[in-house]
């Protein structure tokens, strides 16, 4: 578990301090539209609280939590796309992460296995 003195980006969205396109909520976790999309579909998927810095630490952590989180991913796919979606959870900022608040990222809308790596 991480603890960080100052709220995250995704906790200050969850309290509604920073404006966002807000598709799905649970007591714990909270979805909203990505930005900067890199898919038809692509949107965030976090839990409210920036206790855990990354999917590793969760899935450690509280694993009832990161069930909670597929389970909202699944249900934007199912509202916005046709239920099928990748879940992409990057981790390290060699892999891409920017914002160390786990996170996932449902992308979903004409993806083709060639756009894995970009």
């Amino acid at each position: 578990m991480t603890a960080t003195a100052e709220p995250t980006l995704f906790e200050r969205i969850a309290a509604r301090e920073i404006p966002a396109d807000v598709v799905a909520e649970t007591a714990n976790v909270i979805a909203f539209r990505d930005i900067a999309p890199k898919a038809p579909v692509h949107v965030v998927v976090t839990p409210k609280s920036g206790a855990y810095r990354d999917v590793v630490e969760l899935a450690a952590g509280d694993p009832a939590l990161l069930a909670e989180l597929v389970e909202v991913a699944r249900g934007v796919a199912a509202d916005l796309a046709d239920g099928e979606f990748r879940l992409v959870f990057n981790t390290g900022a060699a892999a891409g992460q920017t914002v160390f608040h786990v996170h996932a990222h449902v992308l979903a809308g004409g993806l083709g296995e060639a756009s894995l790596g970009g």
